[in-house]
């Protein structure tokens, strides 16, 4: 390619075809070649000069030149030039400075063997990095789409798949379990990401993502793909079982109907590429309550409690419900909660009303020791709604005497005994912080309480680098996966009923203060 005796519009033509036969834009393998004749003139006159190498884009021709600057006083003389100097190599140009550069043209070069086998590989070096990130280009568009290929091979457990211009792998975690995957077979895939470095790129594929499923129904359903049904959300099993929640725009057109299709003929095709996995299709609703139900099927649902705040849902049912709700090893149930995006605890109405009668027991046990009341009004005052002894403190008399059955003066000694109760606890609390060796500067971030304070002592959580340390799960709780079933964990500050934005503000507080430091 580089010869001497190559005609001048040959060169033009090759040019062509490479960039035609690689999908390459003409101007970088221009460049490459440049880059390789500039390598091989080093070679020939010496690599402390500076030299530039240009190919005509109109007639092809090679140009060598070697590159001088025009300075007032030459240090380097190979690669510097006076402006007299300058003046007299190029005396057409009246309008020469120092600064500027001058280019001496260097005769044509003979490329020998080595010099043409080096300028080879500049050149393949440059089309193959070219080629690379026209590949990127190309597959970093098609990220969140399906992609179908051939299997190429295994490689401990990940499949590489043959894409036609590029490779994608499906790693092994991301596969359908006890799914069988033979080289050859042409097998379909989500493409999750497309991640480009210094060694290239590569193309993430996944048969297990809740997507895959979403792009599946997106190709089978016309209406989905016309947007008058869309996919609000996913839950899967990769293999074993899955939830989709679809939504209508139009009123007159059932989206689960459709999606379910003739006979069940379209998603049936999508359980078959599942390899059997069973699909539940779910009518989206605004309905927090009616969806959380319809997400549990087959179970029947008592009583839905939501506290939208911690993102959590407690339902409600009987005990012959219990079974269905939960599902095989915690399935249904962690399915929907993947699915509304809320954490989900099941409770019989037995355990329901048991925890109830206990929480009014606790509490009325609580007001009567604070209070020096009897039970009958300390029952009184929970059945009203009163949580804790801060809100006797700090109600008004005249709310306090609307309850039947007590009177002005019963309320204001109330209050007062509320109040008095608060500042012996504040004391006491006090006391028990300095035994349990709780540093002020804890003590003293914004957000946190004094009961807080005893809790955290008491877990051995006594500075604020170790409040700062901890995430917001921990102080909370919340639901774990162990071995396949849910496991709830209780979190430190669990009792005081912080949400996650609260939790998460006192840890950042805490953060700021201890990264400042």
């Amino acid at each position: 390619m580089l010869n001497r005796g190559l005609d001048k519009q040959e060169l033009l033509r090759i040019v062509d075809s490479v960039a035609n036969e690689k999908s390459i834009d003409k101007e970088l393998i221009l460049n490459s070649m440049e880059t390789a004749i500039q390598r091989a003139a080093y070679s020939k006159f010496g690599f402390e000069n500076a030299i530039e190498a240009t190919i005509n884009r109109e007639d092809g021709s090679i140009k060598i030149q070697k590159v001088l600057e025009i300075v007032e006083n030459v240090e380097d003389p190979v690669k510097q030039i006076t402006l007299k100097q300058a003046e007299s190599l190029d005396k057409q140009n009246k309008n020469l400075k120092i600064g500027d550069k001058i280019y001496e043209e260097l005769p044509q070069i003979d490329f020998g063997r080595i010099a043409a086998q080096s300028a080879k590989q500049v050149i393949s070096q440059k089309v193959r990095e070219a080629e690379k990130n026209r590949q990127f280009e190309d597959f970093k568009d098609k990220q969140g789409q399906i992609l179908s290929g051939i299997i190429k091979r295994t490689e401990y457990g990940n499949v590489i798949i043959d894409l036609g211009r590029a490779e994608g792998i499906i790693r092994k975690e991301e596969l359908i379990q006890r799914e069988v995957l033979k080289n050859g077979d042409r097998v379909k895939a989500y493409c999750f990401e497309v991640k480009q470095d210094s060694k290239g790129h590569q193309i993430f594929l996944s048969r297990a993502h809740p997507q895959f499923l979403a792009r599946l129904f997106f190709q089978e359903v016309p209406e989905i793909y016309e947007g008058v049904i869309e996919i609000m959300s996913v839950s899967r099993d990769p293999g074993s079982r899955a939830k989709i929640c679809v939504n209508s725009k139009d009123s007159s057109l059932d989206p689960v109907g459709a999606c379910v299709g003739m006979r069940g003929s379209r998603v049936q095709t999508v359980v078959n590429e599942l390899q059997g996995e069973k699909i539940d299709i779910i009518k989206w609703t605004e309905d927090l309550p009616t969806l959380v139900a319809e997400s549990l099927s087959p179970a029947e649902i008592q009583k839905v409690l939501i506290d939208e705040e911690n993102k959590r849902i407690e339902v409600i049912l009987s005990e012959e419900n219990l079974s269905k709700a939960i599902g095989r090893r915690g399935q249904n149930v962690r399915l929907a909660s993947k699915l509304i995006n809320y954490e989900i605890d099941i409770l019989t109405d037995a355990e329901d009303s048991e925890r109830r009668q206990k929480e009014f027991k606790e509490r009325t046990e609580l007001l009567v020791k604070a209070l020096e009341v009897d039970e009958t009004l300390g029952q009184l005052l929970v059945s009203e709604n009163f949580q804790n002894i801060e809100e006797i403190a700090q109600s008004n008399v005249d709310d306090l005497s609307k309850i039947e059955g007590i009177e002005e003066s019963t309320a204001k000694e109330l209050i007062e005994r509320g109040k008095e109760y608060l500042v012996k606890e504040k004391h006491e609390i006090s006391e028990k912080l300095k035994k349990l060796g709780v540093e002020d500067e804890l003590t003293k971030l914004e957000g946190i309480t004094q009961g807080m304070l005893v809790v955290l002592g008491e877990k051995n959580i006594k500075k604020l680098k170790d409040f700062a340390e901890l995430s917001s799960d921990e102080l909370i709780g919340g639901m774990d996966e162990i071995k396949g079933k849910r496991i709830k964990v209780e979190g430190y500050l669990e009792e005081f009923n912080l949400t996650k934005e609260e939790a998460d503000n006192l840890i950042m507080g805490a953060r700021k203060i201890v990264f400042a430091d």
